[in-house]
C-alpha cells in the first residue's frame, strides 16, 4: 500500500527507504485510489459505512476475538456467514469527466440501468465506490443529468485471492 512519512527537512528520503519516491498530497490520494484504500469521512461516512464492506478486515482493521465495539454483533455475524455483497472498489474514468466533476454519493447504474453501487469519492480520473460485487466487472456508468459517465472497476490486487469472487 506504499508508505507515508513524516520526516526533517532535508532528509535523504532514499536512506530512511530505498527506492521511494516523493510525492505531494494528491500523488498521494491516487495511490490510495489506485490500491482502494478508504480514508476519512468521504470514503467512510459515519452511520452508513460498514466495516466489511470497506475492506477494513483485509487492512487487520477488525478483531474477530476481541471484546465489545460498535457495531461487533453485525460485523462478526456477516464474517462468519461469508457473506459480502458489496465491497469499496477502485474504479477509473477512461473519458474526461464533465467540468463539475462527479459528485459524492452518485448512484452507479449497470449499462442496462440496474443500480450497482454508490461513488465515494476521487479526483481526476480515479476514485473509490461501493459497489455490488455481482455487478463489478461489467460497464458500469453514472448519470449526470444530459451526461453519462462511464467508469470500470477493478479489484485490488493486495484483497485475498477469495474476496474477489
Amino acid at each position: 500500500m506504499g508508505w507515508r512519512l513524516i520526516a526533517k527537512k532535508g532528509a535523504n528520503l532514499s536512506e530512511i527507504i530505498p527506492g521511494s519516491q516523493v510525492g505531494d498530497v494528491q500523488d498521494y490520494h491516487r495511490h490510495r485510489y489506485k490500491q482502494g484504500i478508504p480514508e476519512g469521512v468521504k470514503d467512510l461516512p459515519p452511520g452508513i459505512a460498514l466495516p466489511l464492506e470497506s475492506n477494513l478486515a483485509f487492512m487487520n482493521g477488525i478483531s474477530f476475538t476481541k471484546g465489545c465495539y460498535i457495531g461487533q454483533e453485525l460485523t462478526a455475524r456477516t464474517h462468519h456467514m461469508g457473506v459480502i455483497r458489496k465491497r469499496l472498489l477502485p474504479v477509473a474514468f477512461p473519458e474526461p469527466l464533465p467540468a463539475a466533476g462527479i459528485p459524492e454519493g452518485a448512484d452507479i447504474l449497470t449499462e442496462s440501468g440496474k443500480p450497482a453501487g454508490k461513488f465515494r469519492a476521487g479526483g481526476g480520473e480515479l476514485g473509490i465506490a461501493l459497489l455490488r460485487l455481482a455487478h463489478a466487472n461489467e460497464p458500469l456508468c453514472i448519470n449526470l443529468g444530459e451526461d453519462r459517465v462511464k467508469l470500470k472497476a477493478t479489484t485490488p490486487q493486495w484483497w485475498p485471492k477469495a474476496a474477489a469472487k
